[in-house]
């Protein structure tokens, strides 16, 4: 149970193919005719790049950004008041141990 196994690796089952033999080959090159040249055909470019907004898209944009700066800024500051709860608790605790510690020390 405690020691490892190790996997073996089986013997291979069924036919195995060789790898195939690479026979090398002589390169010839061959002299081509320079092509004739071609005058460039003009492509058809559209008239305005620049995102168009109508003022109803602009409208969704705005409320859109206001959405989620307000809940960003919600859950920033639900996080800094649980923070200052916490440390406010911790502080309480402090001081109500110090009282019962002191308290007890007053009366030996």
């Amino acid at each position: 149970m405690f020691h490892p196994k190790i996997p073996t690796m089986p013997q291979p089952t069924g036919l195995i193919t060789p790898p195939a033999v690479v026979e090398p080959t002589a390169v010839t090159q061959q002299q081509t005719p320079a092509p004739a040249p071609v005058a460039p055909v003009p492509t058809a470019v559209p008239a305005r790049l620049a995102v168009q907004l109508t003022p109803g898209a602009v409208v969704a944009l705005v409320g859109g950004g206001t959405a989620v700066a307000l809940v960003v800024g919600a859950v920033l500051v639900s996080m800094l008041l649980a923070v200052a709860v916490s440390g406010a608790s911790v502080a309480i605790c402090a001081l109500v141990i110090r009282s019962l510690v002191t308290s007890e020390a007053k009366r030996r």
